[in-house]
């Protein structure tokens, strides 16, 4: 009786064992594939982190690139400006003005002028003049010009106009300017396309 209880006791305990460890086995073994999964996926995860990044750093790297090339674009476009404009302007100021300071030059150029309004007869004009020139023109515009036009002329003076003049029918509305800083845009005009490709091909 003894031993037959000694062997199912026995049984009882190795069939137990061998159910335990199988059990262990196989919670082992899910495990395991639980963890290879976490780490496939983390790694999955850790993948598209690092692609998005790089992407990202890559349309921070062409934004500014491109940006960088855009300034400096500008900023050559306006350099370039700035040099044709200075010497445009060194070409052109000091002749202007001082042709346009010259009383002998400002008459004929007024002469000249004057007589297109009167083509189809007398026109009464009306001109502004420069303060600098008063005291050289004033007897010409209104004594000399107005004979040689066969036509009124009213001269006023201006210390806004440096040099040249405006010059407009008496009532007609409107006026030619003939400045020094029209005289200048004008002269500008022609001469920057030039300055620049003699400048920057």
């Amino acid at each position: 009786m003894q031993n037959k209880l000694q062997e199912l006791t026995d049984k009882l305990y190795n069939e137990g064992l061998s159910k335990g460890k199988q059990e262990g086995e196989e919670l082992l073994a899910k495990a395991k594939v639980q963890a290879e999964d976490i780490i496939t996926k983390a790694q999955a995860e850790a993948e598209r982190i690092v692609a998005a990044a790089q992407k990202q750093a890559e349309e921070i790297k062409t934004k500014t690139a491109s940006d960088v090339k855009m300034a400096a674009s500008q900023s050559i476009a306006a350099t370039k400006k700035d040099i044709e404009t200075l010497i445009v302007g060194k070409m052109t100021g000091e002749a202007v003005k001082k042709a346009l300071s010259s009383a002998d030059f400002v008459k004929e150029l007024i002469k000249a002028v004057a007589e297109k309004f009167t083509t189809e007869g007398p026109v009464d004009l009306n001109l502004v003049l420069p303060e600098s020139l008063k005291n050289d023109l004033e007897p010409f515009a209104t004594k000399e010009l107005a004979r040689i036009l066969g036509a009124g002329v009213e001269a006023s003076f201006s210390k806004k106009i440096a040099g040249g003049f405006q010059i407009g029918p008496k009532d007609g509305g409107y006026f030619i300017s003939f400045t020094e800083e029209t005289f200048n845009q004008l002269i500008s005009e022609y001469l920057r396309p030039a300055t620049k490709k003699l400048l920057f091909g």
